[in-house]
């Protein structure tokens, strides 16, 4: 959610910005704009609501008649907001100007109301935003020292905040803070310009190496030079990053879309991610510095995340259960912290999140630390807040995702638990080690099976076709069948708009099957042996009520009366536990197929942000 991006160099900062915004458009928002500064310190702000592309285009036309904008900028500071205070406007979008002071700002400030009254600033307030209210603050405050001022208005603020703010008579110079929501920050390649933003994609074409602002540290950004100084004025020493993710990975490669070239790079995200956790045939996490003894410390797992990272949760709580014989929860991290779970020093608990920035998983991290858990995080951000409060930390390598609609971040966070599990089990002694090295055979073979269904998206598009007019879609199965539907049920919802609900297939006569009428098409996935058969009645009893039913089962099924079954699509075969791989991909695609054949924008979907960093 927002995105942030400031710049400030010997290029032209407009040029920059745009191009930036550009990139950060993927974490979803709903207005831009920026503020740059001239060599001559004239500062000149640019917003509107909607798209980056409305914005070029503003831009675009006022310097045509802007003698100004004849001139070069050398800095400023861009942003794109995800409503939260304030509707979608051009009076709401940022940046904000109060006074001599001009912002962005990422988060929620909790108390701006407040704030407002206490100081007196509600009368020249002109949008609805906390942010402004957080502008007029440093603005009162300023007698000529920007640190102090920021000190002053910052300590006041209860929320999450990233900030970078600008000064009208400071114009070499941005200033940047933080509480929770990211900045990263680095030096231009020709060490004659710096940078910073909400997260690494928006930099990598320009930086070789960058870090993660600390929380609470002031950041002082010039022309190829970044200072970090703490509450007494102190500088502090960043750790630094390298930027492993190249710009050319972030182009579409000919396809139409994000998420269809993101959908086809899964064969070779999943294979890396199994191939740097594996030798000699064996799992191995001395990659992600995970000691043997921690997997073999604790009584009962908590698996946290949220919505797709949730869905890999309940995934792997199925083999982990299964294998290891301890009790294992999978608990949506938006709940965690209010439902007073039980958590010791006992507990292992497991993050995931993609961006390692989702704000309810983080502070359902930070309460299990609290309670003494042991803990563990899946991410696919190095540096990102997640993964510098865990413990331990395993990297996806999914690389940059930027289409808003999860696809290869969660069959990677899949892979990586699976690698995480077989190893459990094999210090735990339930796995031998010829058993272990069977189970990482198979899911070396997880890459060529999703191969073979992104191979027969014909067959999943004529699915798509079928269905994309309907205003409700089901989905049923049973036991891993049923999580990897939650899945394939979100990513329809997310991207076409339809209705789609994903059931546990016994759970039908329980009230359910009362919404199937001739007009539902569903989904039922059949690929767990032990629960066959009952999964195949549940589709007959759903037929027998005039729905449209679209089976989904393994290769190496024989069923009986086969016949009777208009719309059958077969899924390579794999061990069971095995089968949400293709299964996830096959739904992928029909979600795919659905929103772009109703010339819906599959990539930034309404309403939905990438990073979440909002409760």
């Amino acid at each position: 959610m927002c995105g942030i991006i400031g710049y400030a160099g010997d290029r032209e900062a407009k040029k920059v910005i745009l191009e930036a915004l550009e990139t950060l458009e993927y974490r979803g928002y709903d207005s831009a704009g920026m503020a740059l500064v001239y060599a001559d310190g004239h500062l000149r702000v640019k917003k509107s609501a909607g798209k980056v592309a409305k914005l070029r285009a503003l831009c675009e036309r006022e310097d045509a008649g802007d003698k100004t904008e004849k001139k070069k900028a050398l800095s400023g500071i861009g942003h794109t907001r995800w409503a939260t205070h304030g509707g979608v406007s051009d009076e709401n979008a940022h940046p904000h100007t109060y006074g001599r002071v001009t912002l962005v700002h990422n988060g929620i400030i909790e108390n701006f109301q407040e704030l407002a009254v206490r100081y007196g600033l509600e009368e020249n307030l002109v949008s609805q935003t906390d942010t402004e209210v957080v502008a007029a603050l440093i603005d009162k405050f300023y007698d000529g020292d920007a640190k102090t001022a920021i000190w002053k208005a910052t300590e006041l603020l209860k929320g999450t905040f990233a900030l970078a703010v600008l000064f009208a008579d400071i114009p070499d110079k941005i200033f940047a803070i933080r509480n929770v929501s990211p900045i990263i920050a680095g030096v231009g390649k020709n060490h004659m310009e710096s940078f910073l933003a909400s997260d690494v994609t928006a930099l990598s074409q320009y930086v070789s190496t960058y870090f993660v602002v600390p929380e609470y540290v002031l950041v002082v950004l010039e022309a190829g030079k970044i200072t970090l100084l703490d509450g007494e004025d102190k500088k502090v020493d960043p750790d630094f990053l390298c930027v492993d993710w190249q710009i050319g990975e972030k182009g579409k490669n000919g396809y139409e879309y994000f998420m269809e070239k993101e959908i086809a790079e899964q064969p070779k995200v999943i294979r890396e991610t199994i191939l740097c956790r594996c030798r000699d045939g064996m799992p191995d996490l001395n990659i992600d510095n995970i000691p043997d003894w921690l997997l073999d410390r604790y009584e009962n797992v908590i698996i946290i995340g949220c919505g797709t990272a949730m869905h890999a949760g309940l995934a792997a709580k199925r083999l982990m259960q299964t294998l290891l014989k301890i009790p294992v929860t999978v608990e949506l991290a938006s709940e965690f912290v209010y439902d007073e779970p039980v958590v010791d020093c006992r507990t292992f608990v497991i993050a995931v999140s993609q961006s390692g920035e989702t704000i309810d998983t983080l502070e359902a991290l930070k309460y299990a630390k609290r309670k003494g858990a042991g803990n563990l995080s899946i991410v696919n951000v190095k540096g990102s807040t997640i993964a510098r409060e865990s413990e331990y930390v395993i990297y996806t390598n999914a690389g940059p995702e930027i289409a808003v609609a999860s696809t290869k971040a969660y069959t990677t966070q899949i892979t990586a638990l699976y690698m995480l599990i077989c190893r459990m089990a094999y210090v735990r002694g339930v796995y031998t080690a010829e058993q272990a090295k069977m189970f990482v055979q198979g899911l070396q073979g997880v890459p060529e099976s999703v191969e073979k269904v992104i191979a027969d998206k014909k067959a999943l598009h004529r699915i798509s076709q079928c269905i994309m007019d309907s205003s409700d879609v089901f989905m049923i199965g049973r036991g891993l069948d049923y999580t990897a539907l939650l899945e394939g049920s979100l990513k329809l919802k997310e991207i076409s708009y339809i209705h789609s609900d994903a059931y546990a297939s016994g759970e039908l006569k329980h009230g359910t099957i009362a919404l199937i009428t001739e007009k539902t098409p569903v989904i039922a996935l059949l690929t767990q042996p032990k629960v066959m058969s009952k999964e195949l009645s549940n589709a007959i009893e759903v037929r027998a009520r005039g729905a449209k039913v679209y089976l989904f089962t393994r290769a190496d099924v024989e069923m009986k009366n086969a016949g009777q079954w208009e719309n059958v699509y077969r899924l390579p075969a794999l061990r069971d536990e095995l089968m949400v791989f293709p299964a996830v991909v096959a739904l992928q695609l029909v979600a795919y197929y659905v929103s772009r054949d109703k010339g819906l924008d599959v990539d930034k979907p309404r309403n939905l942000a990438k990073v979440v960093t909002v409760e």
